[in-house]
């Protein structure tokens, strides 16, 4: 018997064990110990390519930019952030402490009645927030007042005659306007919320007379949500000035993204509180009262004035 022969005997014999695989000469692993034949290449064999998956997940994904951490992960690339951003806010609490502009007593959350059903309260807030627009918090909470004396519920308010209606908020920016407002968004709660108000900011922003920054302030006030930073004249002054923005910023709806970039979110319900006030006592639009700010050998503004 020639060599060739017994070993395909062999070869044979072994493809008759159950559970055993099948070699021949060209493809015997290497751990047999075996050669391949003489003047025969083995053929590599054909590597499927896979197609590469790019999975993000917030929050979770590396930065090959960022630091390093103590175990030795890579942390995420921390974001822009205005420089002296956190000294710039502290001097502002501490000017703000006293609580006495006119947005701590006279603002949206101090205008509904307290001893309201939640129902109605929150119908005051929205109210008050209409009323605020283009407004001095003065003759906001004014309006308020006369409001409350005759009844201010929806139910009241539908009753109402425009002409009536129109002599108890002036004088209210665009009065006139607001009366149909009020009107038009008192007939859409009544019949689409069962008299309550939206707990969304889309849905409050889809009714007449409501934009982003009172959506974002009833939100906070009626249902103790923070949805956003509320943006009006004051902290679009106030933050364009403090350049704690990347770039200057144009409209409210700017610059409360801009800001909503870096912000920590637990600063968001404050700042609104903060800056307003700060704005109507401090820095004002017109004249700042750079000399009686804490602010003033960081901020850009004062250096550049």
């Amino acid at each position: 018997m020639n060599t060739a022969t017994g070993q395909r005997m062999v070869t044979r014999g072994m493809s008759r064990c159950p559970g055993q695989r099948l070699f021949s000469e060209e493809k015997l692993p290497r751990s047999l110990g075996k050669n391949p034949v003489s003047g025969k290449k083995e053929k590599p064999k054909a590597v499927r390519r896979q197609r590469k998956v790019k999975l993000e997940i917030a929050y979770e994904t590396s930065d090959r930019d960022g630091a390093m951490d103590s175990d030795g992960s890579t942390s995420k690339k921390p974001k822009w952030e205005p420089l002296n951003w956190r000294l710039q806010l502290e001097n502002i609490r501490e000017m703000r402490k006293s609580k006495d502009a006119p947005v701590d007593h006279m603002g949206a959350e101090q205008c509904h009645d307290q001893n309201a059903s939640p129902e109605v309260m929150r119908y005051q807030v929205l109210l008050s927030l209409m009323l605020s627009s283009q407004t001095k918090d003065q003759v906001t909470a004014a309006a308020m007042g006369r409001l409350r004396e005759r009844g201010l519920t929806l139910d009241n308010i539908l009753q109402m005659d425009d002409n009536t209606l129109g002599q108890l908020i002036y004088p209210v920016g665009f009065w006139k306007s607001k009366v149909q407002y009020i009107k038009q968004t008192s007939k859409i709660l009544k019949q689409q919320y069962g008299g309550d108000i939206p707990a969304t900011v889309a849905e409050l922003v889809a009714l007449p007379g409501v934009g982003p920054k009172m959506a974002h302030l009833a939100m906070a006030i009626a249902w103790d949500t923070v949805s956003g930073i509320a943006v009006d004249t004051h902290v679009h002054r106030i933050t364009n000035r403090l350049k704690w923005t990347k770039k200057e910023t144009k409209y409210p709806e700017e610059t409360r993204a801009a800001l909503e970039d870096w912000l920590p979110r637990q600063l968001w319900k404050e700042i609104n509180w903060l800056l307003v006030g700060f704005g109507q006592q401090i820095c004002l639009p017109v004249n700042p009262r750079c000399g009686n700010c804490l602010n003033r050998g960081l901020c850009p503004a004062a250096r550049n004035s």
